[in-house]
C-alpha cells in the first residue's frame, strides 16, 4: 500500500504542475497579444503620418579610393532615409542601377563612380521618370578629416538652403529640385528624429560650381557651426531618364580631368622647352662675346679725338690759342685765390699762437 500511495501523490503533483504551466502560458499569451496590439497600433499611427516614402540608395563602384568611401559613409550617416548596397562592377551598364534601386524599394539614387582611381563622379537621379544629373566631385573633405566643433543628433531632419542663383537659370532650377528630393528627410520617417538642428547649404561659386556644406544650428540665435563634410560639384550633363536617355543639358564650361591634366602637362612642357631655349641662346651669346674679345678691332673714335695731332688750319690754331688763354686765366685766378686764403689762414694761426 505504501508504494501505491507514493505513486498517487506523484501523479497529483504532476497534474498541479501542468495546470500551473498552462495558466502561465495563457497569461503570457494574453500579455504578448496585448503588447503586439500596442506595437501594431503605434506602427499604424506612424505609417498614417509617414506619407512621403522617399528612399535613397547610396553606393559606389569598384575601385573607389578611401576618400570616396568615407564621403559615401558620411552621406549615409547624414540621411536617415538612405540605404546601402554592395559595390557595382565598372563593366556593368548604367541602366542596371535603376533595377538595383527598384529591388531595394528606393526612388532616388546617389552613385559614386571612380575612374582611374582618382577622378570621382556623382550620379544623382530619380528612378521612376528621371532626370539624372552627372557631377564631377572636387575638393572633398570628410567629417573625420575636418574634425569640426559642430555636432548634430543622428537621424535629425535638415533644413535645405539654396543660393538665389538656382532660381535664375532653368538647368539650376532642375538641379535644385533633384537635390531637394534627394537630401530632404521625409517627415515622420521611422529612422528619423523629430528635430531640426542642422542646415545643408548649396551655394554657386563664381566659377559655376555647387559648393556643399553642413552646419549645426547651435541655439535659438541661429548661430552656425560647421559639421562636415564639404565638397564641390561641377555639373557635367543632365539626362532625361534614369541613368539613360537624351542629354537635356551639357555644361559648355566643363573640362574633363583628363583634359585639364593634359593642359597642365603641356604648360609644364612648354615652360621647360622655353627654359632650355634660353639656356642655348645664352651659350651662343657667350661664345660670340669670347670671339669678339679675341678679335683686334680698329678704333676710329681715337683717331677723330686724338689731341696729339698737329693743327695746320689757321682758324683752328686761333681758336685753340683763345681757348688756351681762357683756360690759363681761369687757372691763374684760382691759384691767386688759393694763395690769398692760405696767407689769411697762416696769419690767423700766428695771431692765435701769439695770444
Amino acid at each position: 500500500m505504501g508504494k501505491y500511495q507514493k505513486l498517487k501523490r506523484a501523479q497529483i503533483l504532476a497534474q498541479k504542475d501542468e495546470e500551473r504551466m498552462s495558466d502561465v502560458e495563457a497569461l503570457s499569451e494574453e500579455s504578448s497579444s496585448d503588447s503586439e496590439d500596442e506595437v501594431d497600433k503605434k506602427e499604424e499611427r506612424k505609417e498614417s503620418k509617414w506619407i512621403n516614402r522617399e528612399r535613397v540608395l547610396v553606393f559606389c563602384s569598384r575601385g573607389a579610393d578611401f576618400r570616396a568611401r568615407h564621403l559615401m559613409n558620411d552621406m549615409k550617416a547624414m540621411m536617415p532615409h538612405a540605404k546601402g548596397e554592395s559595390k557595382m562592377d565598372k563593366s556593368a551598364p548604367m541602366n542596371q542601377i535603376a533595377e538595383i534601386a527598384l529591388m531595394k524599394n528606393c526612388t532616388k539614387t546617389i552613385y559614386f563612380e571612380t575612374r582611374k582611381h582618382k577622378d570621382l563622379y556623382m550620379w544623382m537621379g530619380n528612378i521612376s521618370d528621371g532626370p539624372t544629373v552627372k557631377f564631377l566631385v572636387n575638393d572633398v573633405h570628410t567629417m573625420k578629416e575636418l574634425k569640426m566643433t559642430g555636432n548634430v543628433l543622428k537621424g535629425s531632419r535638415p533644413v535645405l538652403s539654396f543660393d538665389a542663383t538656382f532660381d535664375k537659370e532653368p538647368h539650376y532650377a532642375l538641379i535644385k529640385q533633384v537635390l531637394t528630393q534627394t537630401f530632404s528627410t521625409p517627415n515622420h520617417h521611422p529612422r528619423s528624429q523629430p528635430f531640426i538642428d542642422h542646415v545643408f547649404t548649396f551655394s554657386i561659386t563664381p566659377n559655376h560650381r555647387i559648393y556643399f556644406r553642413n552646419f549645426q544650428i547651435v541655439d535659438e540665435t541661429l548661430q552656425l557651426q560647421e559639421v562636415g563634410p564639404r565638397f564641390v560639384l561641377h555639373v557635367d550633363k543632365i539626362f532625361s531618364g534614369a541613368f539613360e536617355g537624351e542629354v537635356l543639358y551639357e555644361n559648355p564650361l566643363y573640362v574633363s580631368p583628363t583634359a585639364s591634366r593634359r593642359i597642365m602637362k603641356q604648360k609644364k612642357a612648354d615652360a621647360f622647352a622655353q627654359k632650355k631655349q634660353q639656356q642655348e641662346d645664352y651659350k651662343k651669346k657667350k661664345i660670340k662675346i669670347e670671339e669678339l674679345k679675341d678679335e683686334v678691332i680698329e678704333d676710329p673714335v681715337g683717331e677723330m679725338y686724338d689731341t696729339n695731332l698737329e693743327i695746320e688750319d689757321r682758324e683752328a690754331l686761333g681758336i685753340m690759342k683763345v681757348l688756351d688763354g681762357r683756360v690759363t686765366k681761369r687757372i691763374s685766378k684760382k691759384n691767386t685765390k688759393l694763395a690769398k686764403k692760405n696767407k689769411k689762414a697762416k696769419a690767423a694761426k700766428a695771431n692765435r699762437v701769439a695770444n
